[in-house]
């Protein structure tokens, strides 16, 4: 206990070059842990982008380019779903409730997705949350559309806001639908996920679209179909893109996918969010583990800041040394001293970062949240984390004993006479 204290006093000694050194080890413990606080719960955020679906359901391809193109609107499908064969799965005795997408358009680079109101009942995202509206109302009329959080705010649309589709997937179409314009019915609020960028209308609605078009071209002149005309047509689907499902019992979830993955009518393929989520997560982990490793290395930059702090002022104190020998200290005594400041800056250092990690989560959180759509929890740090502010002081120890051990060595020879 009296060496703790006297290793404080030496520091408050030496007040200036210990702050700084506190400082660099609680920036780089700031940077660590809120990395792997943001990485942790981005992940989370990730394998939650869609839940409480048993089978996504597609042409058949790669389980992640299906779960791409379905959850994530990313890139396009393979081939399309006939109505016929859709009918089937979503009829299929231990299927509860069958969501159809249709995908194709866009508008100024945001995804167009035809839907139903199953869709906005059954979709769930992260902890079994559902899509609920900020403003306005589920599409009512054949040319409605209901907006995510990112497009409304992007394009700053608002209710009754008319807008063009265009057709295809990219950000800029050369051809688009100008005959059957679209009013925002209502803004769904931010999800974090990729519906935020989706752009929500009927099947029907997507259907009118495509109407009178041929070979990947609208029809000119007389061939043309007005969007009122439209509405008196039969506007049932003849294909879609994809299905999601969601099954009477968790149980039936394999034996439904082996159905589908062998149906004869077209080749389909049924794949597990969950592990489709997995596997896509695991190509992008590299990203996230090179990150998580520069962490690391900017902490031991920190260390070795302080050992460097700690080995040069070393020379400044052999007389220190040689004195406390000439009072009784042992050498063991020395060495226990230096470790024990060396302890006491990581731990400080360690203490600080801690604290303004957490503070920094408070003030960056409201942000993060409206234009990410990413909510961090701040909650106490858990086992890996203590583990690894665990192993930080482990290391600043170790470090200690460096200087430690040159003290303890010097010190015996050193005796009353300091040479200058």
């Amino acid at each position: 206990m009296y060496l703790l204290h006297l290793a404080i006093k030496s520091l408050a000694n030496r007040r200036f070059s210990a702050i700084l050194t506190v400082l660099a080890i609680a920036l780089s413990v700031t940077l660590l842990l809120a990395v792997e606080k943001v990485r942790t719960e981005a992940r989370a955020s990730f394998t939650s982008t869609i839940a409480g679906t048993d089978l996504v359901v597609g042409a058949r391809s790669g389980s992640v380019q299906l779960l791409l193109y379905s959850v994530f609107r990313i890139g396009n499908a393979t081939n399309n779903i006939r109505w016929d064969s859709y009918q089937k799965v979503a009829n299929h005795p231990r299927v509860e409730w069958a969501i159809p997408i249709s995908l194709g358009d866009s508008h100024r680079g945001f995804r167009v997705m035809g839907t139903n109101a199953l869709y906005f009942e059954h979709y769930r995202y992260g902890r079994d949350q559902t899509l609920e509206l900020a403003l306005g109302a589920l599409p009512g009329d054949l040319y409605d559309a209901v907006l995510g959080a990112d497009v409304a705010r992007e394009l700053g649309y608002d209710l009754d806001t008319e807008m063009v589709l265009a057709h295809g997937t990219g950000a800029v179409s050369f051809v688009d639908h100008g005959d059957k314009p679209f009013r925002v019915r209502g803004i769904l609020n931010k999800t974090g996920t990729p519906v935020d960028r989706t752009i929500h209308i009927s099947l029907e609605g997507m259907e009118a679209l495509h109407v009178d078009w041929q070979q990947g071209m609208p029809a000119r002149g007389a061939a043309a179909i007005s969007a009122e005309q439209a509405r008196q047509m039969d506007l049932t689907p003849k294909a879609i893109t994809a299905v999601l499902l969601g099954l009477t019992s968790p149980i039936a979830t394999f034996s439904v996918q082996r159905e589908i993955n062998q149906y004869t009518g077209e080749p389909l393929q049924a794949i597990l969010p969950g592990v489709a989520l997995q596997e896509l997560w695991s190509l992008l982990g590299v990203a996230e583990k090179a990150l998580f490793i520069v962490s690391l290395f900017v902490v031991l930059t920190g260390l070795v800041g302080m050992l460097t702090a700690i080995l040069s002022s070393l020379n400044e104190r052999r007389r220190e040394m040689a004195i406390l020998r000439s009072v009784g200290a042992r050498p063991q005594h020395v060495f226990s001293l230096l470790l024990l400041e060396a302890a006491s800056l990581a731990l400080a250092g360690i203490l600080l970062g801690l604290g303004l990690m957490y503070l920094g989560l408070w003030l960056a959180r409201p942000l993060i949240l409206s234009h990410y759509g990413l909510f961090i929890a701040i909650t106490p740090p858990g086992v890996y984390e203590w583990q690894l502010l665990g192993a930080i002081l482990g290391a600043s120890i170790l470090m200690g004993s460096v200087p430690a051990w040159r003290a303890y060595r010097q010190s015996l020879a050193d005796g009353l006479s300091i040479r200058t």
